[in-house]
């Protein structure tokens, strides 16, 4: 049993949005599927960090779910600023029950459990807030990701916490102090996030140790659309070192 991570899968089977205009992102549905299939089964799960389908109401992200729920494993799904689809957990969680979309689980407010890893998180918001209204967005953004951290300690408080983030905590020489305030007085080693794009957006991640924090980019098209295997100290026998072959 394993655990994974990937954000960004930007899927649009039941709208027009295709992502294959931009560079890198070509067949990147195929390449996904060949990718996940490779390094994934049906005992392992799999967070996917935000930013999930183009759909903009729940009934139109119906096509994306049941591409994602053909594939191995659990899933455990959690917002990105552009998944304008999300409702509330509760019509989502009814709405994938009711589809018979049963191996997908939503983050919100809450934790689980896997292989003595905590998974915790939230989407976060941006790294340079200034404004009122953005003030109120970070606040409960923090709140949800103590909640998170909340349950998964009530769950069980032997379990190494990770967290999971769509927005990066921390970009470039810009940070969200109040969520890594969070990651740091909750004693976090592993963040992992997405939201950022491209060849050049890449080089501004931070990545690596930050204060005490093993930070982790895990955009698909940084990760050439492979999923990445969460490291812990639960798991530090396992590692992601290339020796699965990534679709191109």
């Amino acid at each position: 049993m394993s655990l994974f991570v990937i954000a960004d899968l930007h899927l649009s089977f039941g709208c027009d949005k295709p992502m294959d205009v931009f560079s890198g992102w070509k067949d990147y549905t195929q390449r996904l599927e060949r990718n996940w299939r490779n390094i994934v089964t049906e005992s392992d799960t799999v967070v996917i960090a935000g930013d999930i389908s183009w759909a903009m109401k729940l009934e139109e992200a119906e096509k994306d779910f049941r591409f994602i729920h053909q594939l191995p494993g659990k899933k455990i799904l959690m917002k990105g600023n552009h998944d304008y689809w999300w409702s509330t957990k509760h019509k989502i969680d009814t709405f994938l029950q009711n589809k018979g979309f049963t191996s997908m689980q939503v983050l919100h407010n809450n934790a689980y459990i896997v292989d003595g890893v905590a998974i915790c998180g939230t989407r976060g918001w941006l790294y340079n807030s200034q404004t009122e209204e953005d003030v109120k967005i970070v606040n409960r953004e923090v709140g949800r990701l103590t909640a998170s951290l909340n349950d998964a300690e009530k769950k069980n408080g032997q379990a190494e916490p990770v967290v999971f983030l769509h927005y990066p905590p921390v970009y470039g020489s810009m940070a969200c102090t109040e969520i890594l305030n969070v990651l740091e007085q909750r004693n976090i080693r592993q963040c992992y996030f997405g939201h950022i794009h491209g060849n050049q957006a890449s080089k501004r991640a931070v990545r690596g140790r930050y204060h005490g924090i093993k930070m982790h980019l895990i955009s698909c098209d940084y990760v050439e659309f492979m999923p990445i295997l969460v490291n812990s100290a639960c798991n530090q026998k396992h590692s992601n070192d290339g020796s699965f072959k990534i679709a191109k």
